[in-house]
């Protein structure tokens, strides 16, 4: 396992119980680094939506619950935030969740018909995800996949 996935795992071990006492959930957790900073960042969600509140106290109370252990080397800025209208979804819970509803996906490459489509995901399982795209259900690889998020409108 990367470096980064272990710090992840880890974080999201230390964030289930914090983030069971404030009665939301964790979407994701992930570390990366953007220029020259590190970022751990941790996507919460609850029905109806976290609000600041919610951040603020999970941030607070695992920022002390990571200065206990200290397991992350490099020096690196904590973000508690929801995981937004835009989601990712990287993760089977996460497309699970989402059946039915209107996505943008991304592909690594082009192929025939373009390299971005949106429509209503269908189906998914460890190889594939299916979308309805202008009324006709269209495959793809997962391995093909860069990106798959909600969609919405303004």
């Amino acid at each position: 396992m990367s470096k980064g996935k272990t710090i992840e795992s880890r974080t999201e071990e230390l964030l289930m119980p914090i983030a069971e006492a404030n009665g939301v959930e964790i979407y994701d957790v992930e570390y990366v680094k953007e220029g020259s900073d590190w970022y751990l960042r941790a996507y919460i969600d609850k029905p109806g939506g976290v609000t600041i509140q919610d951040c603020e106290q999970v941030s607070r109370t695992l920022s002390d619950r990571l200065d206990e252990e200290d397991y992350v080397e490099d020096a690196y800025i904590l973000e508690v935030s929801s995981p937004g209208l835009g989601r990712t979804l990287k993760k089977n819970r996460h497309l699970h969740k989402s059946l039915g509803e209107r996505v943008c996906l991304r592909l690594y490459r082009a192929r025939e018909d373009g390299k971005e489509f949106e429509g209503i995901l269908k189906a998914f399982d460890d190889g594939t995800v299916t979308l309805e795209v202008e009324a006709e259900e269209t495959v793809f690889n997962r391995a093909d996949i860069a990106l798959i998020r909600l969609a919405f409108d303004f």
